[in-house]
């Protein structure tokens, strides 16, 4: 790795442990901000004639209290066949969103609403050579369960859909660690 690529790794890796220094800021309700990172997997549902590709992808939010915060993604997926052996496509998505959480009394289970802007891309790569794209930028928005293993662990299940050329849904499961 080139030591420039090794600095700004380091530059970033300590921004993030800062934000979570910095995030012990009282906002006078006893609640403390809390940023967050975490990791999904699962299916994408297009508007392709194919099999559905697996979806991957990273995200990082910030809680301002127990129920509003702000989210940011990106899922990507691996090549998925199209019909009749035409060859294969992939989807991406990169998401800015508003959440909220209702937790559930006396429970560590949770319901999460986001509403927000999403880029879909879809990329198609024909057998007979040619290749196609689409690309489109709309509202997005989904919704999903999550559970409080403990008060920095939360693993989550969501339905999303963006609303764009590509008419992509995704269903994951996914994990986050708070710090």
């Amino acid at each position: 790795m080139k030591t420039l690529q090794k600095t700004i790794l380091a530059l970033a890796t300590g921004s993030l442990l800062t934000v979570g220094a910095n995030a012990a800021v009282n906002y006078g309700n006893g609640y403390t901000g809390q940023p967050y990172v975490g990791a999904k997997i699962g299916q994408f549902d297009n508007d392709v004639d194919g099999d559905d590709p697996t979806a991957y992808g990273v995200y990082a939010g910030y809680n301002f209290d127990p129920n509003f915060g702000m989210e940011v993604e990106y899922v990507g997926s691996d090549d998925a066949d199209l019909d009749n052996n035409a060859g294969d496509y992939d989807t991406k998505t990169y998401g800015a969103y508003g959440t909220y959480r209702y937790m559930f009394p006396n429970t560590a289970l949770y319901a999460k609403g986001k509403l927000g802007i999403a880029k879909t891309e879809l990329e198609a790569d024909f057998d007979n050579g040619n290749n196609d794209s689409v690309s489109d930028t709309g509202i997005a928005g989904g919704i999903g369960l999550g559970y409080a293993v403990n008060p920095n662990f939360n693993v989550e299940t969501e339905y999303a859909m963006m609303d764009s050329d590509a008419d992509t849904k995704l269903l994951t499961v996914g994990a986050n660690l708070k710090f």
